[in-house]
């Protein structure tokens, strides 16, 4: 499987930039008192995003030489994307108040900044290396 190895890690850095990009769409509109990004077919689209995100992810995961992984650079961009997405919910659910919303949308979009760039530089430090 390693000879597809640059068509998933392809696959897998666009997903993840749709994932972001829609989030930060959904995130934006929803905070301006648009009703769509809770829409059913939204949603659907995210979780299908976000599900071909983790199976690429968990290909690469087995091609890779586990040597590769030994900086600890792979564990910090799991643990941010943990922080991701619960300041993601935390932004996208209602309940919250508007400024707990806000400050929540900009910090996962922070994170999510910090993720891509832990695995562009394969780094735990990300754009701070």
């Amino acid at each position: 499987m390693f000879e597809f190895y640059p068509q998933i890690k392809l696959f897998h850095m666009s997903v993840a930039l749709l994932s972001g990009a829609l989030f930060a769409l959904r995130g934006a509109f929803a905070l301006g008192g648009a009703r769509w990004p809770q829409a059913l077919p939204v949603k659907l689209l995210s979780y299908g995003i976000d599900t071909a995100l983790l199976t690429a992810a968990l290909m690469l995961l087995t091609i890779l030489p586990w040597a590769m992984f030994a900086n600890g650079w792979l564990a910090a961009k799991l643990v941010l994307v943990v922080v991701y997405v619960v300041l993601g919910v935390f932004a996208m659910r209602p309940g919250r108040s508007q400024r707990t919303r806000a400050l929540c949308y900009i910090a996962a979009l922070l994170v999510f900044a910090q993720v891509y760039g832990i695995a562009r530089a394969h780094n735990p430090l990300g754009w701070l290396a």
